[in-house]
């Protein structure tokens, strides 16, 4: 294909027409009109030779081959608009830009409010595109330029993607307010005959908790398997299961059913980190977007541990 005789713009077009489904929604995003979007539609269709977005009883969908190609014109796009940022520091209230940035739930709670607030994005021309992936996928994503940046810990990575810790993190015992375990602490034996809800896709709890016990060849009843951390508060305060979480989501939470102790265990402190690929280093909006970052944790509303209150212990000594 002769790129002289394609209009680059509709690789916008595309991306706000798969992105929401709906023509005068894309629109109204890239600031056409409702015949002018139908019209790079129509376009669209002959450039990729598919219909791209097809009616259906319960609205416009996107192709398999549109879907095929959503996430390679993204990448394009952003190349694009790294090429077109100035060298200078960047403005959030003058240049447009859309981050893509891995989050978790946990991570989600506890710094995008911050985030939010720190450079007022509602009077800013930033988007961010908020995605979660697994530690492998995380890393795979930022080589192949897919991800701004990441959040997460103990990522296994190369010397291609960079990191910079951005906060210490523990995990700690969390059960409902009349739970046994809310005034005194299990020991070991308390600990694994309880029944446990996981969350599966966490590497916090398994790294922090089900290794530590599997090396001590023991290993605890898991009741119920989740996705997510946001449904426990919910499942803890009506059942007496046993979870284990990262203390500053238990804080952050500030959930008055819940109640926290410490494990019968030591679990080693983390720290949350930043992670990006080398080739963004000196690039003027990721170098922004990591002070947002680390500017939010700083004013956050998460104290330091000295300052919480104290979580119950056991009688036993931890082990």
């Amino acid at each position: 294909m002769n790129l002289r005789t394609v209009d680059l713009n509709l690789l916008v077009v595309f991306d706000a027409l798969v992105t929401s489904c709906h023509v005068t929604r894309a629109a109204e995003k890239v600031g056409l009109s409702q015949p002018a979007m139908s019209n790079a539609l129509r376009r669209l269709r002959i450039v990729f030779g598919d219909e791209l977005l097809v009616r259906t009883p319960n609205g416009m969908q996107a192709t398999p081959r549109a879907l095929e190609l959503a996430e390679p014109v993204r990448a394009v796009l952003r190349q694009v608009e790294r090429v077109m940022e100035p060298d200078q520091n960047f403005d959030p209230t003058v240049t447009a830009r859309t981050f893509r940035i891995r989050l978790s739930d946990v991570l989600s709670v506890l710094v995008l409010p911050a985030l939010l607030s720190q450079f007022d994005i509602l009077n800013s021309k930033v988007s961010l595109d908020i995605v979660h992936l697994s530690p492998t996928e995380t890393i795979d994503a930022l080589e192949r330029d897919e991800l701004d940046l990441a959040v997460s810990f103990g990522l296994a990575h190369g010397s291609t993607i960079m990191s910079e810790p951005v906060m210490r993190d523990r995990m700690v015992c969390v059960v409902r307010k009349g739970h046994r375990f809310a005034n005194v602490a299990p020991d070991m034996a308390e600990f694994l005959a309880a029944k446990h809800v996981r969350v599966s896709l966490s590497p916090t709890d398994l790294r922090f908790v089900d290794k530590v016990i599997v090396s001590k060849g023991q290993k605890r009843t898991i009741t119920l398997n989740l996705p997510h951390w946001l449904v426990l508060p919910q499942v803890l305060r009506d059942s007496d299961l046993v979870s284990v979480m990262p203390e500053r989501l238990f804080f952050a939470l500030n959930d008055d059913e819940l109640a926290i102790c410490e494990l019968p265990f030591r679990a080693d402190v983390f720290e949350w980190s930043l992670y990006w690929h080398r080739r963004q280093d000196r690039n003027p909006s990721i170098r922004w977007l990591r002070t947002q970052f680390v500017k939010a944790v700083g004013t956050g509303s998460h104290d330091q541990p000295s300052n919480r209150k104290k979580a119950p212990h056991s009688a036993i000594s931890l082990i």
